[in-house]
């Protein structure tokens, strides 16, 4: 599986899904971020995903944030996946530093509909497209559902950010633009446009997110744009942009991009990676983002390699549950508790599968309710990772009166029913299929196969 569509796992604290990255607690000083091959055009997540096209962003971003400290320390304190990034907790600025070398894009687009203020800054009359300006200005946004455009004036009257502060970013941005600019140049690339986000960190300003990447950035070739400065080719998400606006219907712009420009616009995330990087792009490591996700997570420490969910109809179910979780616990698997009632609060089972069913790791569920079993079967016939029913039964009479109703599930609603807890915990743990348990499991059997024959010696005499 070559794209990273979603990330999800149950054993990080999900803190913030955004269009393209994804940000996961690590603790109260670090997160981490994960960005997908998710693409967004127009404040609008499309339906497709490109393939490289996170790892591509991610590898862009690291290259020019280690290359860009000495103007401004930036949040990046760990490179733990192509696709993933240990970064400081910092309180984002809510504002975006968009510095514009170039008249195009959507200021083109207002510009030739008459606007002449974008941002509070003035531009003068008899402008042509793609024009040069005589030095890059700064126009921001704020950040929320839509950018908003904003002037320097109402960012500090609106309390977004300090004067002071909005201006060292302003100044900073300015500065980045020039190295970016400058290092581009030397590669053959003009930096068109781009945006810079900020936050604070320990009371410092640093920079966050990305850094002149093709989602961030506007790029065209030099040499095409001193032949014809109005057809510069466009190495970047333009090209998705342009794309959207010619394939528009009634002011409406698609969500599902064509495969042929969804195969074009992967080339050429990973066509600018290699010119900036000055790195052949590995793709070999694609083949299962989503394993190769879940080992470096495990790699690091973040995560287990598995995960069982023990999911109880109602907390007194918890020591039936106990003994379970403690089985599984010493295999060094992941184990965790959610109530949720079939009949009661089924909404919450929606939340659950959505969760589980992408998590990366390997994964599996235990539930635990008595009497009508509705909980098994719901899970059984929601969840994707297997479903083991073991009911807190009483004794043999109440065995015989409610197993039926955890055996007898309806049709696509593959819920196994095992009795004794620790059976269940570790069929759980087989179903896992995670080598490592594996080679345990088999070094216990053996044990015990040897064990029996040392009693029967010892019988026998």
């Amino acid at each position: 599986m070559r794209c990273l569509d979603t990330f999800s796992t149950p054993q990080l604290e999900l803190i913030h899904k955004g269009k393209v990255r994804d940000s996961y607690r690590i603790d109260s000083k670090r997160r981490m971020i994960v960005v997908t091959d998710r693409i967004s055009a127009f404040d609008n997540v499309l339906n497709n995903y490109i393939p490289y096209k996170g790892s591509v962003l991610n590898g862009i971003s690291n290259f020019w944030f280690s290359r860009t400290t000495d103007i401004i320390d930036n949040h990046i304190l760990e490179v733990i996946d192509p696709n993933m990034n240990i970064v400081k907790e910092a309180e984002p600025i809510r504002v975006e530093v968009i510095v514009r070398g170039y008249l195009t894009g959507s200021m083109w687009r207002g510009y030739e509909n008459g606007k002449r203020t974008f941002s509070g800054v003035t531009v003068g009359e008899g402008l042509t497209y793609n024009q040069r300006f005589e030095t890059p200005l700064v126009t921001p946004t704020t950040k929320e559902d839509s950018d908003r455009e904003i002037s320097p004036e109402d960012i500090a009257k609106e309390g977004w950010v300090a004067a002071d502060v909005y201006k060292k970013m302003a100044d900073i941005a300015l500065q980045l633009f020039e190295r970016g600019s400058t290092l581009l140049a030397e590669k053959g690339i003009v930096l068109v446009d781009t945006k810079y986000e900020f936050g604070m960190y320990d009371g410092k300003l640093i920079l966050i997110d990305e850094i002149h990447t093709p989602d961030s950035s506007r790029f065209w070739r030099m040499e095409d744009y001193k032949k014809d400065p109005s057809s510069a080719e466009q190495i970047d998400k333009e090209f998705v942009r342009q794309w959207l606006i010619k394939n528009s219907k009634e002011g409406r712009y698609p969500d599902t991009l064509d495969e042929s420009v969804v195969e074009e616009t992967s080339r050429r995330y990973v066509e600018i990676y290699e010119i900036i990087t000055d790195e052949k792009f590995n793709y070999r490591d694609y083949h299962d983002s989503k394993h190769r996700v879940s080992q470096n997570l495990t790699r690091a420490g973040l995560i287990k390699d598995g995960y069982v969910a023990i999911v109880m109809g109602s907390p007194s179910d918890k020591p039936h549950a106990d003994k379970m979780k403690s089985i599984i616990e010493e295999y060094g698997i992941h184990c965790f508790y959610r109530v949720i009632s079939a009949h009661k609060n089924g909404e919450r089972l929606v939340e659950l599968a959505e969760q589980l069913n992408n998590s990366v790791e390997p994964g599996a569920v235990i539930a635990v309710a008595g009497r009508s079993n509705g909980l098994g079967g719901a899970l059984g016939a929601n969840l994707s990772v297997p479903v083991i029913s073991c009911p807190p039964f009483k004794d043999s009479a109440d065995i015989l009166v409610n197993v039926n109703s955890s055996l007898m599930m309806p049709s696509k609603t593959p819920a196994s029913t095992v009795v004794y807890p620790d059976n269940a915990a570790l069929n759980a743990l087989r179903s896992l299929n995670i080598t490592r348990v594996r080679k345990q499991m088999t070094s216990e059997i053996a044990e015990m196969k040897l064990s029996l024959v040392d009693a029967d010696k010892t019988i026998n005499g």
